[in-house]
């Protein structure tokens, strides 16, 4: 039975914590007279006011948050949030309320799909709120606020195991969930420092090697430039946002593990980690090849920075650009859209499918290849050397199944509203993987797209973000039986 009481009083803690995140642009909007400091002082007096409305009633009702609560709480979040965060959108001329919730959706589940041109024109509070959207989305603002729950008496572990990306919910870094939760904020926000100062050696502005670490650590991809990355023209910054690009895309839970014990000597170790280096290294081999001997790039090194950086930004489902891959030759651009299919691990801020699903699925169809030599012959299917359960087999294929009826489904609705299809598959692809970039009409931006398709594919982003189960559960009938 769902707990009513919990699930309200819980949005209302979560509320109060998301109105901090308000106070940066406010800020900024200060000090750089950008004349938006009225709109984000409302919003953060709405947003506080809100919050504790939901919670300073409830607050002394001691109520276990029981795991159908826990969905509930999170899907309810971030489509809350989606609608809130789309204010400050919604004071920008050019944007109509579908417009603005896109916009915010986008950011918030780190898509990076956009429907605004001339960023280099913006205010510089707007800029900086769409950059800390995807790094708050990046790390989850629920895994965040499930660090000071405890406090508030409120358990975290059901938000933790509904929100966080990955089939093997279940497994914390540290035996307590605020730890946990904590030990994530530690790694993500170290990542982030350290990205940002090595922005601005590299010559980026403070305001725009900030701006940037927010959204490449947090595989978001949205920048303060219309041109992206493009706009620096600088191979050493390509390199930086490659790096940092990749351990956003790493499990964090890896990273703990190696700050915490020294050994840098565990990535490798992964199964997972090391299929997905060895895939993005060959993926780069063949596009820098093709690019090369297509005649896209005359010279071979300017054909490998071109691809490593295109590939490493797309299969992490960050989304940054230094040239229109869609534009390239033969099958390049179906195959980087496909990589975006697999997107980065388990635990990252990631999107796609994992790595760990597609390996979990080729070790199935493997064993099931040797089943018809040998029937009788019982195999294990084992990942870094330890047996996988058969429900967490049973549950990938369910995913893989759901996430291709779903996008079937989606797909074809749009290209019922008109899309062609190349950008209905694009537009799809690009929302339910969080990648941004897509094909044909939506290579760049989703201006031309109608309204209801921006809710259709708002809906996308939101079941990508969170996993699909999280979200379609809710529709469920059982779900919400006693």
């Amino acid at each position: 039975m769902l707990h009513l009481v919990v699930v309200i009083r819980t949005l209302g803690v979560l509320l109060l914590v998301y109105s901090v995140a308000i106070i940066p642009p406010l800020l900024i909007s200060v000090g750089y007279q950008d004349g938006e400091w009225p709109y984000w002082l409302i919003i953060w007096m709405e947003a506080l006011l809100l919050g504790w409305v939901m919670w300073w009633p409830l607050r002394r009702r001691e109520l276990d948050l029981h795991r159908r609560d826990g969905f509930t709480i999170v899907t309810l979040f971030w489509f809350i949030l989606g609608f809130i965060s789309a204010v400050p959108f919604l004071f920008m001329p050019q944007l109509d309320f579908s417009d603005a919730v896109f916009e915010a959706i986008s950011a918030f589940t780190t898509t990076g799909a956009t429907v605004i041109v001339g960023l280099d024109q913006l205010p510089p509070s707007i800029l900086f709120w769409r950059q800390e959207l995807q790094w708050l989305g990046g790390i989850g603002v629920i895994v965040t606020a499930v660090a000071i729950l405890p406090m508030l008496g409120i358990g975290g572990m059901q938000l933790y195991r509904a929100e966080t990306p990955g089939p093997i919910k279940g497994e914390k870094l540290t035996p307590r969930i605020a730890q946990t939760a904590r030990a994530l904020w530690f790694i993500y926000g170290g990542l982030t420092i350290t990205c940002a100062t090595a922005y601005w050696l590299a010559g980026m502005s403070w305001f725009d090697a900030v701006a940037h670490s927010l959204t490449t650590v947090s595989t978001g991809g949205f920048s303060t430039h219309d041109d992206s990355l493009a706009y620096f023209d600088s191979a050493l910054i390509e390199a930086i946002a490659c790096l940092f690009m990749l351990l956003g895309a790493i499990n964090f839970g890896i990273h703990y593990l190696a700050l915490h014990k020294g050994r840098i000597d565990l990535y490798w170790r992964q199964d997972e980690i090391r299929i997905f280096l060895k895939v993005v290294a060959i993926l780069i081999a063949l596009i820098a090849a093709t690019l090369f001997l297509s005649g896209t790039y005359t010279h071979p090194l300017t054909a490998l920075r071109y691809a490593a950086f295109q590939t490493i930004s797309v299969i992490t489902s960050t989304g940054y650009g230094t040239a229109d891959f869609s534009l390239w030759p033969l099958f390049l651009p179906v195959l980087l859209i496909f990589s975006s299919f697999m997107g980065g691990c388990a635990g990252s801020t990631a999107g796609g499918m994992k790595v760990i699903r597609f390996l979990l699925l080729v070790k199935q169809g493997r064993r099931e290849i040797y089943r018809l030599v040998h029937p009788q012959i019982v195999r294990t299917l084992k990942i870094d050397g330890r047996p996988v359960a058969e429900e967490v087999t049973s549950a990938v294929w369910g995913f893989f199944s759901l996430y291709i009826l779903l996008f079937a489904i989606l797909m074809m609705v749009l290209m019922a509203y008109g899309m062609d299809q190349v950008t209905a598959f694009g537009a799809v692809a690009t929302c339910l993987n969080n990648l941004g970039p897509g094909l044909g009409e939506v290579a760049t931006n989703f201006i031309g797209v109608s309204d209801g398709a921006k809710w259709l594919l708002s809906f996308a982003m939101l079941a990508g973000r969170l996993e699909l189960f999280t979200v379609l559960v809710l529709f469920s009938r059982i779900f919400w039986r006693s």
